[in-house]
């Protein structure tokens, strides 16, 4: 066990190590297959229940809503605002039909009958109203949503044929979505595109996704790297999950993960990165007045370390808005044989960047979790 006798040196040291408190999680998980006027899709009920009854092992309160109609649905977007007063994480998955039109985006509820423009307004509900309320007076909170609703449907076809000239407004899958700082949104596939339902139990990116998020270890950036080489290679590069960032901080699904992090809302600025080093030095001058050299280069190098994990996790969130910015240039060409080539090779080379930061953050964190079993503090941990 690390013994080290200093107030100054114990507070620094619980401000880089100390696990981070307690999150109030909420989630709103909805799942709808059972069409009344097209149909039934395969499997958005075995999705939603899947992602449910992962997220309530990872400490989330959830509202879990099976085959909605609008009416329901509306209901239970209203209890998730209610329940997000206090909520520090707020995450919404839906699986299910979804279109767009004029870049607005729907989600489906069973019972819908779109005939026409105006029917949306009515039948529909508008994903904006519920990123609205996941925003609304909860600045410095995280929100996070996954959109399994860009399957092929019958609605967007017959609202076309009803709108006549303008039925180029209406987009194939969905539209790419401005957030709100905090809030990060992943598509199962990419912009004006399709996504597949599946042919087991889940659809490819649900499948991925219940499946990476519980690893120990990663933030949410890393699981979608690895829920979008795991879509990509079982649809054979037709479905390219994305997403885009506004986090200001890293979030971790493992509550164990989370407490490793750095400090809830430490600054990202050039003046802060300043900050720290200057306080590492500080650090380093008074551990070596209050304990053996060894202890004190083994708690500046894993200040260091978790310096680096965070500098790679910055970089990475700088390319998850590159990719938002991709798609966006590329959005109302995708018609174009050539543009979706171009679309796809941008989006390529970022994403091996992002793969190769993202083997970088494992060895770092390898690294962290050495450190820490040499200092007595990985046992500390689980305590």
């Amino acid at each position: 066990m690390l013994h080290i006798r200093g107030a100054t040196v114990l507070v620094a040291l619980l401000l880089m190590l100390a696990p981070a408190k307690a999150e109030n999680r909420v989630a709103l998980v909805v799942g709808n297959t059972h069409y009344e006027h097209s149909a039934p899709l395969s499997n958005p009920v075995n999705d939603a229940n899947d992602i449910a009854a992962v997220l309530k092992r990872l400490g989330f309160e959830v509202l879990l809503g099976l085959d909605l109609d609008k009416r329901a649905f509306d209901l239970k977007v209203r209890d998730f605002a209610r329940a997000l007063n206090n909520a520090d994480t707020a995450l919404f998955f839906y699986a299910g039909h979804g279109l767009q039109v004029s870049l607005q985006n729907y989600l489906i509820p069973v019972d819908a009958v779109i005939e026409s423009e105006p029917d949306l307004d009515f039948e529909g509900v508008r994903l904006d109203l519920v990123l609205k309320h996941m925003e609304l007076d909860r600045e410095g909170k995280t929100n996070i949503v996954f959109l399994d609703a860009c399957r092929d449907n019958p609605f967007t076809e017959n609202l076309a044929r009803s709108m006549g000239t303008r039925a180029a407004s209406v987009g194939h899958g969905l539209a790419p979505v401005q957030t709100g700082v905090g809030t990060f949104i992943a598509y199962s596939t990419q912009p004006g595109n399709v996504a597949a339902d599946g042919a087991g139990r889940n659809s490819p990116f649900a499948s991925a996704l219940k499946r990476h998020i519980t690893e120990p270890g990663r933030n949410l950036t890393a699981i979608m790297i690895e829920v979008r080489k795991d879509v990509l290679e079982e649809t054979r590069g037709r479905q390219v999950p994305w997403d885009h960032s506004a986090l200001t901080q890293d979030f971790y699904f493992d509550l164990a993960s989370a407490s490793g992090s750095l400090p809830k809302g430490t600054s990202t600025s050039p003046a802060a990165d300043e900050a720290l080093q200057r306080r590492l030095q500080e650090l380093e001058q008074e551990l070596k007045k209050k304990s053996d050299p060894q202890q004190t280069a083994n708690v500046v190098n894993l200040a260091q370390l978790k310096e680096r994990l965070r500098q790679l996790q910055e970089a990475n969130n700088e390319d998850q808005q590159l990719i938002f910015e991709t798609n966006r240039k590329y959005s109302d060409r995708l018609n174009d044989p050539s543009a979706r080539n171009s679309l796809n090779s941008e989006i390529g080379k970022i994403m091996i960047r992002m793969a190769q930061r993202g083997q970088q953050q494992d060895e770092v964190r390898a690294q962290i979790t050495k450190l820490e079993t040499e200092m007595g503090l990985a046992s500390e941990k689980r305590k």
